[in-house]
């Protein structure tokens, strides 16, 4: 299965609400849903996923990796307690969550469980230039994503286009910024919104899936998670250019440039 070009993401979620917005937002129609070791969910997306009631095949689940399973050994036994919080037989993809520097050692690991059938996917996240080019240098499996901040307002449209050009899909993590308010008090942003009959948020969004680009926005809203998948316009090529305009060029959580 192809990653979906539209996922949730479930950061800073947790408990009971966590597998509530899970549950929901796989019953609206999402069939990516995006976790991680780091964000400590595991267990309840597995309960949410398991709650929706839909077929497991129909799913493209995603975790990440992080410290302390940093070693060939800790990488293998840490898919494997993945697999077991998730209550899954497989996962679909698996990223470095960000990068170490036994990354190549990590990765290494990856592809032999890909080669096992217990991960569909591999890929990793937050990997600049250098980084991903000393990867394709020394992996033997292409990555198939770099889950990196893309977002209006960070474009990193030469990044974008390296990476695409080399095969490796984006996944923009934090679309709409993580903050809602610098997109909606956007003037640009608005009146194009206005425009399309679109929410300052689907205009966002959209200029992400126009660029190729994964998105995977968060809401515990439920109005807000049909209003996510409902993206169904296209900006024209003037529109997207005044977007485009709106690149402050420097990440908004204090990642380091490409």
């Amino acid at each position: 299965m192809d990653i979906p070009k539209i996922g949730l993401g479930t950061w800073n979620l947790r408990g009971k609400e966590c597998e509530k917005v899970v549950e929901n937002a796989i019953k609206i129609g999402y069939r990516h849903i995006d976790t991680a070791q780091m964000y400590g969910n595991e267990k309840e997306v597995g309960n949410g996923i398991k709650n929706s009631g839909i077929d497991r095949s129909k799913l493209f689940i995603t975790t990440k990796l992080c410290s302390p399973n940093t070693t060939y050994d800790l990488v293998i036994s840490g898919v494997k307690e993945s697999l077991k919080n998730l209550k899954l037989d497989y996962l679909d993809l698996v990223l470095i969550h960000e990068p170490y520097a036994s990354s190549i050692e990590m990765y290494k690991a990856l592809e032999d469980l890909q080669a096992k059938g217990l991960v569909k996917h591999i890929g990793v996240s937050n990997f600049n230039h250098r980084q991903i080019d000393n990867l394709l240098k020394n992996c033997t499996i292409l990555p198939y994503v770099n889950q990196i901040e893309n977002h209006i307002f960070y474009q990193r449209e030469e990044y974008v286009k390296y990476l695409q050009s080399k095969g490796i899909k984006v996944v923009a993590w934090s679309p709409l910024c993580a903050d809602i308010s610098k997109i909606t008090s956007n003037q640009t942003i608005c009146e194009i919104a206005q425009k399309y009959d679109k929410t300052p948020a689907q205009v966002a969004l959209k200029i992400l899936l126009q660029r190729d680009i994964y998105i995977i926005p968060k809401s515990k809203n439920s109005s807000r998670l049909e209003e996510n998948l409902n993206l169904n316009f296209t900006i024209n090529e003037n529109d997207m250019n005044k977007l485009k305009n709106l690149d402050e060029g420097r990440s908004l959580f204090g990642w380091y440039s490409d």
